[in-house]
């Protein structure tokens, strides 16, 4: 009889040792699996097909009957994984009684099914000192089901260095569960034995070390699983989250964000006005819509970090899905997708999508939407809301909104609040705001906002303050501040300069300027130009300007036309030079509609001899309603001979409060003998000014009533 110890290498290898297609948690509960082993007795191996044969099966049971003992492990096998324990019981005892490891490894199983934990781990315990890495990864098993972690990390750690897959992972797993280093080595081994839920997990740990090299010390976002609303619902981001910002939200697995409602800054004061979506005049208050929580358990991947690192991390996500498992697949359409790879993105979604990812269903949306295929989008998102998205509900919420369909809109956004997805609330909120339900606004970001969500506390504030109630408002701006809201640090500046507490204000606006709000790097450099720190005023008007502010954008080109000597005009003959950074900056004011910035682009264009571009650029203005836009492009056209469109620019100066246009009109007016009409533009000079203006005015005006009473 062969001992047990020499039939090792014959009876451990074979497909019922495989890991299961489940997640980790059916890999995890299962205290053993079957040990197949194929054995033709003292021929040797024979095939796995074989096995699987019905002839085979008789052959190995007329084989067993006769007392062979590879034939009854085989055949004891065979039935247990058919689910004939009665029968596979009778020929594994008969295998085990002669020393076959790989039948007592396989009794052990059988028992186990049956209830006999116990004498299950008996068994295994025989096949693991004999040298049984599948009974050393069961028994194992059995010790940490039973709380004794030391007996537990024994067994696994004995079937782990004998390059078990299984075995290897579940000591990756104990070890993580204590947070030991060593974990992920043993991840590693079973991954690389192709154990995709190992595979899945070392990517995801790999993937935090990215987060955490790249300085955030934690996992940031890139899938998009928030909403969006154009119509005042938001969607993150980006990369993507519901983080609460305008336009499209997109999500990632924490927070979502992205743009935020518009701010016009008044071209004298610097205020900022904007407000709640779709009242961009209100109380100078901003609020974002869309969310700024995602759905829980919802994927990350590192933003940045080393590239090889992330690389790796692709590696195994894409081994994990290429072996079927639909997280990975969601993981690594998220990457794809942020590297800008949208179409390989879209068929790793769609795989795990169609396994029923919900997640993968909402971010195949977004990623159709994007594309232009709003209906398909809509096709997942409705597959994924049914599922229990959130976030997917949130999206249909959104589109439904934009098209109008404010009732089915407010279903989905109800269905996304039933799902756990607080940007529910908050969407409802905008909802209602932009239809002018107040109360109910107030209603549903109070909801929104007593769950923890940033840009609901902000929106809640705003109505409040609107509504007078600035003590109570502040409260909801400072939680919402402090929670990470950028609209929300803003808006307590502007609260303060209400009541001249300018350095408290200025605080605010500081911090807000810090996370990248334009609005509050263009209120930081006009304090900082006040008080005279003009490279300090320089940097923070550079980043509001790069934000896309127009105010910045000229307030920066006055700072830099201030340092530029004064330049002659060019001689006749001579090239123009070329335009200067701060006639750039002008330009892209200008070119944002800032009317201010479009005269002095003109007087630059002028000051060049082109004066085309300058008149190009003072009609815009005067056209947009600026005085000195109207002044300048007269005199140009009075210098070219339009004297009649000329007056017709200076009239509408005159009457905008343009003293100088007003002189010019009775100057005209006196030399074609209109002398009462000249008086009154004359009266008109004194009364606008400047000084130097008032005085000529007065003279003029005094010689047109003495040639009238002459």
């Amino acid at each position: 009889m062969e001992s047990m110890g020499d039939r090792a290498t014959l009876l451990e290898t074979g497909r019922f040792v495989q890991p299961h297609a489940g997640d980790a948690r059916d890999e995890i509960s299962a205290a053993g699996r079957i040990d197949n082993v194929d054995n033709a007795g003292a021929a040797g191996a024979a095939g796995t097909d074989a096995v699987e044969t019905a002839g085979a099966e008789a052959r190995h049971r007329s084989a067993a009957d006769g007392g062979d003992t590879a034939s009854m492990s085989v055949l004891g096998a065979l039935l247990l994984r058919r689910g004939d324990l009665d029968g596979a019981e009778h020929y594994l005892r008969g295998a085990t009684a002669e020393g076959d490891r790989a039948a007592a490894n396989n009794l052990g199983v059988l028992l186990h099914q049956r209830g006999y934990a116990d004498e299950a781990a008996g068994w295994w315990r025989i096949a693991a000192v004999a040298g049984s890495a599948a009974a050393a990864h069961a028994l194992g098993r059995h010790f940490r089901e039973r709380g004794d972690e030391p007996a537990a990390e024994y067994w696994l750690r004995q079937s782990a260095e004998q390059g078990h897959a299984l075995g290897a992972y579940a000591l990756a797993d104990l070890l993580e569960h204590r947070s030991d280093v060593g974990a992920e080595r043993w991840l590693r081994a079973a991954a690389e034995q192709g154990h995709r839920e190992a595979a899945y997990r070392l990517a995801r740990t790999l993937e935090r070390r990215a987060a955490a090299q790249a300085g955030s010390g934690e996992d940031t976002g890139t899938l998009r699983l928030g909403v969006p609303a154009d119509t005042g619902m938001g969607r993150a981001g980006a990369a993507r989250q519901a983080g609460g910002r305008a336009g499209v939200a997109r999500a990632d697995g924490d927070m979502a964000e992205r743009g935020r409602t518009g701010g016009a800054a008044d071209s004298a004061s610097g205020e900022v006005r904007s407000g709640l979506p779709g009242r961009p005049d209100d109380a100078g208050l901003q609020a974002r819509p869309g969310g700024d929580a995602a759905g829980p358990d919802a994927p990350d991947s590192a933003g940045e970090g080393e590239p090889a690192l992330l690389d790796e991390v692709a590696q195994w996500f894409r081994q994990a899905a290429a072996r079927g498992h639909r997280r990975a697949a969601l993981h690594l359409g998220a990457i794809l997708e942020q590297r800008g790879e949208l179409k390989e993105a879209g068929r790793w979604y769609l795989s795990a999508a169609k396994d029923g990812e919900a997640r993968a269903a909402c971010a195949l949306g977004f990623l159709l939407r994007d594309a232009g295929d709003e209906e398909s989008a809509a096709v997942w998102w409705l597959r994924a809301a049914q599922d229990g998205d959130g976030n997917a509900a949130n999206a249909l919420g959104a589109l439904h909104a934009a098209r109008g369909e404010h009732q089915t809109a407010e279903r989905w956004y109800r269905a996304a609040m039933d799902a756990g997805d607080v940007n529910g609330a908050y969407n409802l909120g905008l909802l209602c705001a932009a239809q002018d339900r107040t109360p109910q606004a107030e209603q549903w970001y109070r909801r929104a906002a007593y769950a923890g969500h940033r840009e609901a506390a902000n929106a809640l504030a705003v109505l409040l303050l609107q509504a007078g109630d600035a003590s109570g408002a502040e409260p909801w701006f400072s939680k919402a501040a402090e929670a990470g809201s950028v609209d929300a640090a803003f808006n307590l500046g502007i609260l303060h300069v209400g009541r001249d507490d300018d350095r408290t204000a200025l605080s605010w606006y500081e911090r807000a300027a810090a996370q990248g709000h334009t609005e509050a790097a263009l209120q930081v450099g006009i304090a900082l130009l006040r008080d005279g720190d003009e490279h300090g005023a320089e940097r923070h008007l550079r980043c509001a300007a790069g934000g896309g502010s127009a105010e910045a954008a000229f307030r920066l080109a006055t700072v830099l036309d201030s340092r530029q000597p004064p330049s002659a005009p060019p001689a006749l003959g001579e090239p123009m030079t070329e335009k200067s950074e701060c006639e750039e900056w002008y330009e892209r004011a200008a070119e944002q509609g800032h009317r201010r910035a479009q005269v002095r682009v003109g007087m630059l264009a002028a000051a060049r001899g082109d004066m085309a571009e300058a008149a190009r650029w003072y009609r815009q203005a005067a056209e947009a309603g600026s005085r000195n836009g109207a002044f300048n492009l007269g005199l140009l056209l009075a210098r070219e001979g339009s004297e009649r469109e000329a007056a017709l620019w200076w009239a509408r100066a005159a009457r905008a409060g343009h003293g100088r246009a007003a002189l010019r009109l009775a100057l005209l007016a006196a030399r074609r003998g209109e002398l009462t009409e000249g008086q009154l533009w004359c009266t008109r000079a004194v009364e606008l000014g400047p000084a130097e203006v008032a005085e000529r005015a007065a003279r003029l005006r005094e010689a047109l009533l003495q040639e009238l009473t002459a």
